[in-house]
């Protein structure tokens, strides 16, 4: 089911994770089992199975919740599991990319934050954007040869099968690139220009400091 803007909430939980970025169109496994995220994930449960996934700025001081970003993505929760010591493996897809306004003040042990979604509404959208497989072949190229080096298994044929945004999407949040990358690709404006971002980080590696190769 597809969602609507007027569906969108105004105020979600957000969980702050910390090694890893949800990109709209994605669908992760994530393994839950902090006190306060398992109460997120049950409210989260009884109402509309929603939550804004976003990453933490560095932060020097331990003591203190974590600044975030400004832009996470609101995600879906698909599949649930309660595991045998209480830990639970839930499924997350992700819907449409949100930015942060405020926190809001909660009695919950999680955080909460006002949202707003009006610059990434097309996230919502069906509509193909005006690129094609070929318009990626280099990149694709660029990207296995990386993959290879860095030891990271991606099955290439299935990727394909999905459509343009899926597959993109899905390149950039499993690539090896850095989190502070990912989050430049999760901001990019649209799919077109994140095709481009990704190039343009994707030459920063094409020459290999350790054995002085270039990634042909």
């Amino acid at each position: 089911m597809i969602m609507k803007k007027e569906d969108l909430p105004n105020e979600i939980p957000v969980f702050p994770l910390g090694n890893f970025i949800v990109f709209p169109k994605t669908t992760v496994p994530l393994n839950i089992f902090e006190a306060r995220y398992i109460e997120m994930i049950n409210d989260s449960m009884k109402s509309n199975k929603l939550i804004g996934i976003i990453q933490p700025r560095s932060s020097s001081n331990s003591e203190l919740p974590p600044t975030l970003h400004d832009i996470g993505c609101l995600s879906k929760i698909t599949s649930f599991k309660e595991t045998d010591d209480g830990r639970y493996m839930i499924e997350v897809k992700g819907l449409i990319r949100f930015e942060a306004i405020k926190e809001i003040n909660s009695s919950k042990g999680y955080r909460k934050y006002e949202v707003n979604y009006k610059n990434f509404t097309h996230d919502l959208s069906e509509k193909k954007e005006d690129l094609k497989f070929s318009d990626l072949e280099l990149i694709f190229k660029d990207l296995k040869t990386l993959f290879e080096k860095r030891g990271f298994l991606i099955n290439w044929k299935e990727l394909e099968k999905q459509s343009l945004d899926e597959t993109i999407n899905a390149l950039a949040m499993a690539s090896p690139f850095s989190l502070e990358e990912k989050q430049v690709l999760l901001e990019t404006k649209n799919l077109s220009v994140r095709k481009d971002k990704i190039a343009e980080i994707l030459s920063t590696y094409t020459y290999d400091v350790f054995d002085n190769t270039t990634l042909q």
